[in-house]
């Protein structure tokens, strides 16, 4: 059983990967739109955080801690349950009542959609700590931090900001004061922590599941990055010259250009 000490030291971990996302939302105290260029260039930034935790830190991982089979298992069901809880909350009916349908059924998509993908990063975060205390890696506040949980928590918290600006984009629209965006931003990622302490806990009381439970987590990041962050950046950047592609691949560049110290390191 995980000591107490250990689960609170994940879990604020994990707040402040939730926290990073109300930063999304900054901008809008200074100006009163985000342009086009910026949005796509952040999704690809997001997307090349995702992928180099995944594929650099998850999946390596996941290998190194148990068979292969479980670790394809795992990132099979990780990728179904985004793709599942995408199509469900899109055939969802809504009925607001103070703004258009067309209007509300988006904004609930949006946040409703990142709030449930932010569970599996969460889980990301949890199961990146399996190895806390076993005397490896970075001292941290007295306690002894993996390299790879590090990696993880920095590339959630990263990635979390293009993520809190999605949401804050449509509620602006709306007459959002910009605090409450920083609000909504946050609330979008409100499973993470909750989420990482669960992870945390179960891998340390069942822990031949952990290849599973990273690829699972490896799974799950790497379908968003192929079903929604890129997606939506190519859909953004459709008006932008070159249809957005240079600014996908900076962005995209930078995310794990931002990521490779720790990879160095790892």
């Amino acid at each position: 059983m995980a000591p107490t000490e250990a689960v609170v030291f994940v879990f604020f971990a994990a707040l402040l990967t939730d926290l990073a996302a109300g930063l999304g939302a900054v901008p809008f105290f200074f100006v009163e739109d985000v342009s086009d260029r910026a949005y796509v260039t952040l999704w690809g930034f997001a997307a090349g955080i995702m992928l180099s935790a995944s594929l650099f830190g998850l999946l390596p991982e996941a290998v190194d801690q148990g068979p292969l089979v479980e670790v394809a298992s795992g990132v099979v069901v990780g990728a179904l349950l985004v793709f599942g809880a995408s199509r469900l909350l899109g055939e969802y009916k809504f009925h607001p009542q103070t703004i258009s349908e067309a209007d509300f059924r988006r904004l609930v998509l949006i946040v409703g959609t990142l709030t449930v993908h932010s569970f599996p990063e969460g889980v990301a975060v949890g199961v990146s700590f399996a190895d806390l205390n076993l005397g490896m890696g970075e001292s941290i506040l007295g306690f002894s931090v993996p390299i790879l949980a590090i990696f993880v928590t920095t590339a959630i918290a990263l990635q979390n900001i293009p993520e809190g600006l999605a949401v804050a984009i449509p509620l602006k629209t709306q007459g959002i004061s910009n605090w409450k965006l920083v609000g909504w931003a946050v609330f979008s990622s409100v499973p993470q922590p909750l989420a990482a302490i669960v992870a945390f806990y179960f891998v340390q009381i069942a822990r031949q599941t952990l290849s599973f439970g990273l690829g699972f987590a490896a799974g799950a990041m790497l379908f968003l990055v192929a079903y929604e962050l890129l997606p939506e950046a190519r859909t953004r950047g459709q008006n932008l010259p070159g249809q957005g592609h240079r600014e996908i691949v900076v962005g995209f560049t930078i995310g794990v250009a931002l990521m490779s110290p720790l990879l160095i390191v790892g």
